[in-house]
């Protein structure tokens, strides 16, 4: 939950007109990439549907063949295969339909949208696979159990060497649309049939050595696919869930998010970006502003309307809410307690930083924040700094509010930038 900050002199206001002005730039602003994130959403749907489609198809046909083969050769680990194609197909099918509610627009019922429904259809395809893994497993197991010789012949193999390179081309296409519109169900289902192909070898080599050697090894090659298949489901199924129950938030857009705010001349420090997740895209937020405490209402009013125009037109995240810590412009003894309670606070490892500083020696009183790890707990963490900083300053009344670690970034190595 920390930010990194930068030094920065005094702002100078304008005029009335200047922030008029300033004002009907950053309602335009926010209005038209209202419009481009709606027209991107539309676009995104449409890509989604048309991936999953062609995957719908070419899955379709790649198990009527491999389970024609499968029936012809008396082989389970094809028979397997065939099945796995078709679950895939499925798992697409549950993913238009992801798509389809998930790009619906918000209502009054549920204002932050659907998007999150994607979820749910990613947990179900996950469900899908892994359902196909178990049922192929027990199957194998049967086979084992119950040997049963197969029959390959020239054909058979010849289509299912054709199927291994068709489902490498769908896989990398499949994983580089779902990259490319941020789909979590079209990259999961591309990176499990590029290694659907690599399993299909497995049955192609397995096939070839009963031809030579007479060796039948396609019910514990059966075995082996059933497990990928169960590994993949349950790697779906988590990282579906860590969607769900919410994760760390995506460095490189915290920094993206940071560096824009901090770009802002009166803005010395940014502090405690949380980013909320209503579904691929789909980010609301809030956030700390370090500013001085010369700054009038409206010219605060003025800088956080045109850092969330500016956050929401480069990175898509709308800012819901911007609070603002005060900084002492001039005053050195200010300057000498901040250093002194700073370096208290940071000479323990689970203090991450110190930020929102500010005293008044006038009425003996400091408040700050501080960012502590998830290495100590919260109620221990409060009683030694409160139990320091009154031994430090006695006679001054403290606030001290501990902030959750949730973000990553950089921290400041200039004492002086911690405010």
């Amino acid at each position: 939950m920390t930010m990194a900050e930068s030094e920065t002199d005094r702002p100078n206001p304008g005029n009335e007109t200047d922030m008029t002005s300033a004002e009907n730039e950053t309602g335009a602003s926010m209005a038209g990439n209202g419009t481009d994130m709606a027209a991107n959403d539309a676009e995104r749907e449409k890509t989604i549907v048309r991936t999953s489609v062609i995957s719908i198809i070419t899955n379709v046909l790649l198990a009527a063949f491999k389970a024609a083969v499968g029936l012809i050769s008396n082989s389970i680990a094809v028979t397997l295969d065939a099945v796995n194609n078709l679950s895939d197909a499925m798992s697409s099918v549950v993913t238009i339909i992801g798509a389809k509610f998930g790009s619906k627009q918000p209502d009054r019922k549920h204002p932050f949208g659907y998007g999150r429904v994607e979820y749910l259809s990613s947990m179900v395809v996950a469900s899908i696979v892994l359902y196909a893994g178990i049922s192929s497993l027990v199957e194998s197991v049967r086979k084992i159990i119950h040997p049963e010789t197969a029959d390959y012949g020239m054909v058979s193999l010849v289509i299912i060497a054709v199927a291994i390179v068709v489902k490498l081309i769908l896989g990398r296409y499949v994983k580089k649309q779902g990259e490319k519109v941020n789909s979590g169900a079209l990259t999961a289902s591309g990176s499990d049939a590029v290694f659907d192909a690599v399993l299909s070898a497995s049955v192609l080599v397995s096939a070839i050595i009963f031809l030579i050697r007479g060796v039948s090894l396609e019910a514990y090659v059966g075995v082996v696919i059933a497990a990928v298949i169960i590994k993949a489901g349950i790697g779906m199924m988590a990282e579906t869930l860590n969607d769900i129950i919410g994760q760390r938030g995506d460095a490189r857009m915290n920094a993206q998010i940071t560096r824009i705010l901090k770009e802002e001349e009166a803005v010395r420090g940014a502090y405690d970006l949380v980013l909320f997740d209503y579904g691929p895209n789909k980010y609301y937020g809030s956030v700390h502003l370090e500013l001085p405490d010369t700054m009038t209402v409206d010219q605060v009013d003025l800088l956080t309307r045109r850092v969330q125009a500016r956050v929401h037109q480069e990175t898509g995240v709308i800012l819901t809410g911007i609070g603002i810590y005060s900084y002492n412009t001039k005053d050195e003894e200010v300057i000498r307690i901040r250093d002194d309670v700073q370096k208290t606070v940071t000479a323990h490892d689970w203090a991450l930083q110190m930020h929102g500083f500010y005293a008044d020696p006038g009425e003996k009183m400091m408040r700050f924040d501080v960012v502590v790890s998830f290495d100590i707990g919260r109620k221990e963490a409060s009683e030694i700094l409160n139990r320091e900083i009154q031994a430090l300053y006695p006679d001054y009344t403290h606030m001290i509010i501990l902030d959750t670690d949730m973000t990553d970034q950089k921290e400041s190595e200039n004492p002086d930038e911690s405010g």
